[in-house]
């Protein structure tokens, strides 16, 4: 039987959907955790420069049929700066999504914590984009644990500058814009986030994520989720999400 990381591997290298594994699927989400992290390991990703949360909204949890949040880890030399270009065809049926991020000023041990405890160790909050792949086909086929196991859709990211007294914003109240080519694609507040933009940081610090990578660091990005979900994109555009308070992201696919 063919092992489940060798066929994670050859579907990211030939850039073609990955099918349903049969016997070699981690059976459920510690199992996709697991083999998250051997994915990391094989990709020379350990530690990670941070991690991605996906579904933290009730619309994105019912679009990818999820029953709640999941995470994935962000290679080393993943987060550009905001302005970044990139290849479109260098992409597997290509998207982004309207993020908020934050950068770690300490490390979080992993188990639970507060809301409040996660914003403690927060040292920058940003406007984001995270780029993903429509990887899948039939996600009830797949299942979540194979989801898991090959990020969620992750494929890179860019943040914009911070700004330097985020600590007077309301996340939660924060409303955050996707625009193609200058057209609105829509929008959401950051309370999308879990309830807010610091429970979703919560969250992650007792995830599966967290645990099979040992918690989060120092330095590490975290892309919170999106406030819209994923919009799919036809070709080369511009891109910019932005967040009050918090400025804009912006990339371009050529």
């Amino acid at each position: 039987m063919t092992d489940a990381l060798d066929l994670i591997l050859t579907a990211r290298r030939e850039k073609r959907v990955l099918a349903p594994m049969g016997k070699a699927a981690p059976a459920d989400l510690a199992a996709g955790y697991d083999l998250q992290h051997r994915v990391a390991r094989a990709l020379g990703a350990v530690p990670p420069a941070g991690f991605k949360i996906g579904a933290t909204t009730k619309v994105m949890q019912e679009y990818l049929g999820l029953p709640g949040p999941a995470a994935g880890f962000v290679p080393p030399g993943t987060p550009q700066a905001s302005g970044a270009r990139f290849r479109f065809a260098d992409f597997l049926a290509v998207g982004v999504e309207c993020e908020v991020a934050v950068r770690l000023g300490r490390d979080i041990a992993p188990g639970p914590i507060t809301a409040a405890e996660a914003e403690s160790a927060v040292a920058d909050v940003m406007a984001a984009i995270e780029i993903v792949e429509k990887r899948y086909g039939d996600l009830r086929e797949l299942r979540t644990p194979t989801l898991v196991a090959d990020q969620v859709f992750h494929a890179g990211g860019v943040l914009a500058a911070p700004p330097k007294s985020w600590r007077k914003i309301d996340l939660g109240a924060i409303w955050g814009e996707m625009f193609v080519d200058g057209v609105s694609r829509g929008g959401g507040h950051g309370r999308d986030l879990l309830g807010h933009p610091m429970a979703a940081l919560a969250w992650l610090a007792d995830s599966g994520a967290a645990h099979a990578f040992g918690g989060l660091r120092k330095g590490q990005v975290v892309w919170l989720g999106s406030v819209i979900p994923p919009l799919w994109l036809e070709g080369p555009c511009h891109v910019e999400a932005r967040f009050e308070g918090l400025g804009s992201a912006e990339l371009t696919f050529s």
